[in-house]
């Protein structure tokens, strides 16, 4: 049986010629995957409409697909918006919202704002590309191998290898399901995901060497500028690498804070393993999800009182654990 919610999805994409795809700032593996993903699966099953996947690019994600470079203020008044992977409005790169007759998101964050009537979140999903590929397989559309592998790497990327909490038995069902309709095979292109640059490596070296840890189980490290001079990459790299960290006896939540002078910025990527961290993440201006959000923010003396407020969190877990 058909969801409503896809139904509802489907009807609103069949109303519109034209239509825009967007994701957020910043983007990972899920949000390219899921916009490129979508705007591909249209112009499959509707080849008479024409479709945009937007946003700044990034270099190391165009294994996915190119993106689209497009004047919005251009277009008919009766575009759709769809935005994947993310919660508010404010995080959208690449779009003016009022260029639009209707807009709408799918996304799995906790939602910080209505979009439009055909908003889809789940929650429970690993990934915006997991809900993608759920739509595909149980409304029958049509789907290529290239499409399919895309979506399969999301899931994989935001799941962490399935190692995320809220990676549950229907993901693996959707997983299983998508490769038995594609036949992709999916292990040929984890080097997409995993393989990095000599710098990168000794990057790492860097963040382990030097991750405070407090008594609480809170592991943090600050990084400015000139660290990303000295190992030759780029300030995004960080946050590519967080997930890494997972497996510190006794650490539950790590936190890295990137000094981005370039363009004023502090952003701050954190996770966790046991502790609730959305709810403080939101008490600063960020948000996603129970245990892995971020916060970008033009104020750097938030730092020492959300380093308290996670210490804090780490050792009320701590003592509920004994």
């Amino acid at each position: 049986m058909i969801k409503k919610e896809f139904k509802r999805i489907l009807n609103t994409i069949k109303k519109y010629d034209t239509i825009v795809i967007a994701r957020h700032i910043s983007p990972d593996p899920d949000a390219i995957s899921s916009e490129i993903s979508l705007r591909e699966l249209i112009k499959l099953n509707f080849p008479k409409k024409t479709v945009f996947a937007v946003g700044t690019s990034v270099s190391k994600f165009k294994y996915y697909g190119n993106l689209d470079k497009i004047d919005d203020s251009k277009l008919k008044e009766d575009a759709l918006l769809i935005c994947t992977d993310v919660p508010n409005q404010s995080r959208v790169d690449g779009v003016d919202f009022a260029n639009y007759k209707e807009v709408f998101k799918i996304d799995h964050h906790p939602s910080d704002e209505v979009f439009g009537e055909s908003d889809y979140i789940d929650e429970t999903a690993t990934s915006t590309c997991e809900i993608i590929a759920e739509l595909v397989l149980d409304t029958n559309l049509k789907i290529t191998k290239e499409i399919a592998r895309n979506l399969y790497l999301g899931i994989v990327s935001d799941s962490e290898r399935f190692l995320i909490k809220y990676t549950t038995a229907r993901t693996f069902d959707i997983v299983s399901r998508l490769i038995k309709k594609t036949d992709i095979d999916f292990t040929s292109d984890y080097h997409y995901l995993y393989e990095r640059p000599v710098e990168e490596i000794r990057f790492k070296g860097y963040l382990e060497q030097n991750l405070k840890v407090t008594d609480n189980g809170l592991g943090y490290l600050e990084l400015f500028p000139d660290i990303f001079k000295e190992y030759k990459v780029d300030s995004s790299t960080p946050s590519n690498m967080i997930n890494d960290f997972n497996n510190i006896k006794g650490v539950y939540v790590w936190v890295f804070i990137n000094h981005d002078d370039k363009n004023d910025l502090v952003k701050i990527n954190i996770r966790s393993n046991g502790p609730v961290i959305n709810e403080i993440a939101a008490n600063y201006g960020g948000g996603g999800h129970k245990y892995a959000s971020g916060i970008r923010s033009k104020d750097e003396s938030i730092i020492p009182n959300l380093i308290n407020d996670l210490d804090n969190a780490c050792k009320e877990y701590k003592e509920n654990l004994q």
